[in-house]
């Protein structure tokens, strides 16, 4: 199925909530690109798991660099020109640094930010996904990655505490906020077409999508 576009369409959410697997849905229902976290690229991230003090900064530079490569790449191929469909906001990423390092890593990790100069496009719309941390924890547990099963539930805690707190003060672009708990927006069609149908009424401003539940 296809449908008209938003244009620049980023999912965001802690991890474990479902946002790439919503993503590579909308970018199918809207027939679009993707832009994808690469986790499996990063080599330090099954330490960072393991040892989340001693791997913090290594694990969150190769995100950034490996972001800016990706923007780098799309914007030479124009393809936000078209539409897009991405699992992650560039922004966020100052979220986790400010989780996962310490004040001296924060500085440094600041400066490279800053000398990078990375400048995404606006999203036309954001879509955060919201669930609580022992969801999260209980999905985490199911999909099986052996090095996620180290996660804290703490962690995931600060986590959601901090994607709320972002989340509370945005107002780049249109954002809606679903209720990603009750509800299966990948694996149930009628969820997600309920959702997709209210994606197309958005233009401006914040939205809340909380629908009960339907049958699975």
């Amino acid at each position: 199925m296809t449908g008209h576009s938003p244009g620049y369409l980023v999912v965001e959410g802690p991890i474990g909530v479902g946002k790439t697997s919503l993503a590579r849905r909308l970018a199918e229902a809207f027939d679009t690109g993707m832009l994808l976290e690469q986790p499996e690229e990063n080599p330090f991230l099954e330490r960072f798991y393991a040892s989340r003090r001693h791997y913090a900064l290594p694990t969150q530079l190769f995100f950034l660099f490996q972001r800016a490569r990706q923007i780098q790449s799309l914007k030479q191929r124009d393809l936000f020109a078209g539409s897009t469909v991405a699992d992650f906001l560039l922004e966020k990423d100052a979220m986790f640094a400010r989780v996962n390092l310490d004040d001296d890593e924060l500085r440094l990790y600041e400066q490279v930010y800053t000398q990078m100069s990375l400048e995404m496009p606006r999203p036309d719309m954001v879509i955060y996904l919201q669930a609580p941390a022992d969801v999260l924890l209980e999905r985490i547990n199911r999909r099986g990655v052996a090095y996620e099963r180290r996660m804290e539930r703490d962690y995931l805690q600060q986590l959601v505490d901090s994607y709320t707190r972002f989340f509370h003060h945005y107002t780049a672009s249109p954002l809606l906020v679903v209720n990603a708990a009750e509800i299966n927006i990948v694996d149930n069609d009628a969820d997600f077409q309920s959702l997709l149908s209210y994606i197309r009424k958005i233009r401006s401003g914040r939205h809340f999508f909380n629908p009960l539940a339907t049958a699975s």
